[in-house]
């Protein structure tokens, strides 16, 4: 799908959106309900974390199509169950035909389990954490695309989880997780959606 002009579209609603959902009407909803509203949950953020990953090299619609059936694959994302996860995890998910089935993704979706408990002893919360990231302002850029791939902050923090451990969290895709966790509002002027997903603090 070639880009707006405007980067923004209008829906059969008469709303104007992002371009990036196009009229795909999970997508919308994704857009409308989800993308650039904070997250504090600890299992939701764990959750987005390792989707983002997952995602890396597809388009997100597809993680999105098939996200119920990640939910059920990895227990709801619960990270205490997903550590403790063994060599039999990893076949029951290499034949699971509703995920990702991509064995550097799984285990690093295990690996991560563990990062995230090291990460709340020291921190409090993955909310509290990601929260020192979270930026007031967007920013936007000049050329082609009016919405960054990355940010000083998303590589801070793609620097300091791989110090950490962490793994399939470089700065593309922490950036990602920022926007759509509401770290950042990155809802052009003109979407509807902009001025409910900010300013958050």
């Amino acid at each position: 799908m070639g880009l707006p002009d405007s980067f923004l579209i209008v829906g059969d609603d008469d709303a104007t959106r992002c371009w990036w959902c196009g009229t795909d009407p999970l997508y919308v909803r994704y857009h409308d309900d989800e993308w650039g509203r904070r997250v504090t949950d600890d299992t939701r953020l764990f959750e987005k974390l390792c989707l983002e990953g997952f995602q890396s090299g597809l388009s997100w619609l597809t993680i999105l199509r098939k996200r119920e059936n990640f939910r059920a694959a990895f227990d709801d994302f619960d990270v205490e169950r997903i550590a403790g996860y063994t060599d039999a995890d990893v076949a029951r998910l290499l034949g699971d035909a509703g995920i990702v089935r991509h064995r550097g993704k799984i285990e690093s979706t295990i690996n991560n389990a563990r990062r995230a408990i090291e990460l709340h002893e020291a921190e409090g919360s993955l909310a509290r954490y990601v929260e020192q990231y979270a930026v007031d302002t967007p920013v936007r850029t000049e050329g082609p695309m009016p919405i960054p791939s990355t940010s000083p902050q998303s590589v801070a923090m793609s620097k300091d989880l791989k110090k950490r451990g962490w793994s399939f969290v470089g700065p593309t895709t922490m950036y990602a997780f920022m926007q759509a966790m509401g770290l950042v509002n990155d809802h052009l002027d003109g979407c509807w959606v902009q001025d409910e997903c900010g300013p958050r603090r």
